[in-house]
């Protein structure tokens, strides 16, 4: 547009001191520099545009170009409203490519978070494995010093306490078998694990849930987790719901209540403005029938904290009182 003269119009019968010839330079030079502080500012925008300022480089480029064509209306230099319109066109293109970064930003930090998650339950693995393969081979040997113990005994008293204790002991190891058959289908199983509903309504409010899915051998180890030093409040946990897909039941959650995201942006942030009652319809309906839900958040610290700030204003409020009484 530049090139072909399209970008910008002026008045081509300007005359300097009765000169069209310098008029027209004089409106040409006008034109340039017009051009020039708006391509400026344009790049300026297109350079510093990111994912969350889009709106005020719009309106940056919008008011850029009132500006410089009332500055030229003098000599009806004005800036094309098609040229404008491809700026604008430049600033969506470079904002897309910064949103499409951001993205990649949060998807990297996703991977990187489910790499240490898994790195977590291996090692969670191995150690119930090998506590487990220990215990067991404590009560077999147990077990064998018993039967010998009864194969020996003479005494029928005795036979029957060695008899309980037997029994006893392959109690002890067939559950010892279960866990470690467990931890063996956890570990084969990549998609077994646990989807959480938690509240924080002293962080975030009421009717705020998040929807998240860890497949921990411990589900609550990673609740704790996400209440550390980057929130003021523990989180209460209002269902543990296990499945041998959850990410499937995640994601079908999170589309369920898509429209009542916090976050509409960023996908990782996996917090609902929805009521208790109505993710646990929805489960109870397209998912699992027997999940209990623990309606009320106990939210101890926060109500504790309510309690405290409530009693210092009481307090203040009685000194206030009491000076001006006094006064």
């Amino acid at each position: 547009m530049i090139r072909e003269g399209k970008a910008a119009s002026g008045n081509q019968n300007w005359t300097v001191n009765n000169n069209v010839a310098e008029g027209r330079k004089m409106v040409n030079d006008m034109i340039k520099l017009l051009l020039r502080s708006f391509n400026n500012e344009c790049d300026a925008c297109v350079d510093g545009v990111k994912f969350n300022n889009i709106e005020l480089s719009e309106k940056r480029i919008n008011k850029s170009f009132e500006t410089i064509n009332k500055l030229g209306k003098i000599m009806n230099v004005l800036i094309s409203p098609q040229y404008k319109k491809y700026k604008l066109e430049e600033l969506h293109l470079a904002y897309e490519y910064q949103l499409k970064k951001q993205e990649e930003k949060e998807t990297q930090k996703m991977l990187k978070e489910q790499m240490r998650e898994e790195a977590k339950l291996q090692r969670e693995i191995e150690e119930v494995r090998k506590t487990a393969e220990k215990e067991k081979k404590h009560y077999l040997n147990a077990l064998d010093r018993a039967k010998k113990q009864f194969s020996d005994c003479e005494n029928e008293d005795e036979k029957q306490l060695l008899q309980s204790k037997i029994n006893e002991l392959q109690s002890q190891l067939v559950e010892i078998e279960k866990q470690i058959k467990e931890v063996d289908y956890r570990e084969a199983n990549q998609r077994a694990g646990y989807v959480y509903i938690i509240s924080n309504i002293g962080s975030f409010g009421n009717d705020i849930y998040k929807i998240g899915m860890t497949r921990r051998l411990d589900p609550y180890d990673r609740v704790s987790e996400l209440g550390d030093a980057s929130v003021p409040f523990n989180f209460d946990v209002h269902a543990m719901i296990f499945s041998n897909d959850a990410p499937r039941l995640e994601t079908a959650l999170h589309r369920e209540f898509e429209s009542r995201k916090v976050n509409a942006i960023n996908s990782r942030r996996e917090y609902f403005n929805v009521s208790l009652n109505e993710i646990e319809e929805v489960i109870k309906r397209n998912h699992d029938e027997t999940v209990e839900f623990i309606k009320t958040a106990a939210a101890e610290e926060y109500r504790e904290t309510e309690k405290l700030r409530n009693i210092r204003i009481n307090y203040v409020a009685l000194r206030e009182v009491a000076a001006a009484s006094s006064k």
